[in-house]
């Protein structure tokens, strides 16, 4: 099935079984504007949690805060986001439709990279176990002329970002004959910049209002308590400031599902280090932060380090992690150097100290900073792409499941009675009744028993636990596993130990530090 073909059943699934739903609905909707439904926000709010142990609990000089949502607008005058938080917008005449450049140019090389590794896929089923990859691309021709186009327009491409070259950015749009998906023309205007911020007003009257905006990104919020958290906290260089809240951007060009949106959430971390340490620190926390995504077990090969091309005017160092979503390897987090910019911005612009004194070195410094950023939805997005499998049966039968990591799926077991009847429902309620307080639990006495496993399967559901009259008899029921849908019985006491051992945070926590 084509990729495009599975992210459309993803997309549908999402609604059908309440983990997503388009905003404001009966109205036609909000473009790029989504709710979170019963199943969405358990397994979003058990990712936020699987986030926020790694850093609070695995960390000792980690700690978290909740910063406003509104804040000072002198803040994003000195945070630069005033001045150069912007996106290079291009239209189409002819479709009327409105494009990123820089997304533009990005898919044409990533169309190129795919043709590189066609060639490479049909050597390897040609030469089978023979075959040298390595050679191969280093010595094919088509190979090394699809490569040659690739790095030449890449080169282009990582220059006019840097220098901030609106005109050639659209040269290189013509030169390379990129067409508008919609219309298939290359009728292309100027390209422009765009500043993402949401504005608003703030006070009585219109008269003595005061131009505030909605926050960006939730890093500043960090940045600005600073001195706040180190102080009360008594915290000592390096130490980290962790963060999950909303941030809002004026996306023009918001497009597949919660990948982009106007709202979203983020998860930030900013780790405050000695300056000249900061790239150390950069690659330390590179990898932690792939061994935390690794860990949900959604494939290692789904996953990959991207060096940015330009970089942000707060960073010396900046890589994405990007993950296999359907529609191409996208980011799922940053990983930055920030320098020592947003606290010696903030210094120079409320005329406040915001130093360090660091009693080891006997001297004052401004820290720098190592960001990792991750987005929420991207990320629910993510697990929901890689756990999304329709399966043939054996005897022809079929099933959707989401084969989600059991510590983060929204419901952790379904409790059902076979029958309505001989008081099978009231021992599946008193099961429930124990099972409550440890775990997400669901009762379900509708239709037959395979439907009511198909439906746990499609939410997820790690675990189906069956009462039938032997379980009246010897306190014994059947426990199904969504994955191998294997069948064991067991008795009810031991219920709390199976399930917990396979549900626990624990178990993810525990790889990040092994």
């Amino acid at each position: 099935m084509a990729q495009e073909d599975v992210f459309k059943k993803l997309v549908s699934h999402c609604k059908e079984y309440g983990f997503v739903f388009p905003s404001s609905e009966i109205y036609d909707g909000l473009a790029a504007v989504y709710d979170y439904g019963q199943m969405g926000v358990e397994l979003k709010n058990n990712i936020k949690k699987y986030w926020w142990d790694s850093m609070v609990l695995l960390h000792e000089n980690i700690v978290g805060i909740d910063s406003a949502i509104f804040m000072h607008p002198t803040i994003w005058k000195a945070s630069g986001h005033v001045d150069a938080f912007n996106d290079p917008l291009i239209d189409n005449k002819d479709s009327k439709k409105r494009y990123r450049a820089d997304v533009l140019i990005e898919d044409c090389i990533a169309k190129m990279d795919e043709k590189i590794e066609k060639e490479v896929e049909k050597a390897a089923k040609r030469f089978g176990d023979s075959f040298d990859e390595k050679l191969f691309r280093e010595t094919n021709p088509r190979v090394l002329e699809h490569k040659a186009k690739r790095d030449e327009l890449h080169a282009r491409y990582a220059k006019a970002m840097n220098d901030v070259d609106l005109n050639e950015l659209r040269q290189i749009i013509l030169d390379y004959e990129i067409v508008c998906p919609i219309s298939g023309t290359k009728n292309w205007t100027e390209v422009r910049q765009f500043n993402l911020m949401f504005s608003t007003e703030m006070g009585s009257t219109a008269d003595g209002a005061m131009k505030v905006y909605l926050r960006p990104e939730t890093a500043q919020g960090i940045f600005v308590n600073f001195l706040n958290v180190q102080k009360t906290g008594r915290m000592r260089i390096p130490f980290g400031i962790a963060q999950i809240g909303k941030a809002f951007r004026n996306e023009i060009v918001a497009r597949q599902f919660i990948f982009r949106m106007r709202e979203f959430e983020q998860m930030e971390m900013q780790f405050f280090v000695r300056p000249g340490e900061e790239l150390k620190w950069f690659e330390k926390w590179k990898e932690t932060r792939l061994k935390w995504h690794k860990a949900l077990g959604l494939g290692d090969h789904k996953y990959r380090f991207h060096d940015h091309d330009k970089l942000a005017h707060y960073a010396n160092a900046a890589t994405d992690i990007e993950f296999e979503m359907p529609f191409g390897f996208k980011e799922v987090e940053g990983i930055h150097s920030r320098t020592n910019f947003d606290l010696g911005n903030h210094e120079k612009f409320s005329g406040k100290k915001i130093q360090y004194f660091d009693p080891e070195l006997g001297e004052s410094y401004t820290p720098y900073v190592i960001e990792t950023s991750i987005g929420v939805d991207r990320m629910f997005l993510s697990v929901m792409a890689a756990a999304y499998c329709e399966e043939t049966l054996e005897g022809g039968d079929s099933r959707v499941v989401l084969r989600l990591p059991a510590a983060i799926a929204p419901v952790k077991v379904a409790v059902m009675p076979l029958v309505r009847k001989d008081g099978l429902p009231e021992k599946a309620r008193e099961i429930i009744g124990n099972l409550r307080f440890d775990f997400k639990c669901q009762y379900d006495e509708k239709d037959s028993i395979g439907k009511r496993y198909r439906r746990q399967d499609a939410i997820g559901t790690p675990f189906c636990v069956t009462v039938d009259h032997q379980t009246l008899e010897d306190n014994t029921v059947t426990i199904r596993f969504r994955d191998s849908m294997e069948q064991q019985r067991v008795n009810i006491d031991q219920l709390q130990s199976i399930i917990g051992e396979q549900v626990s945070l624990k178990s993810l926590l525990k790889k990040i530090v092994e």
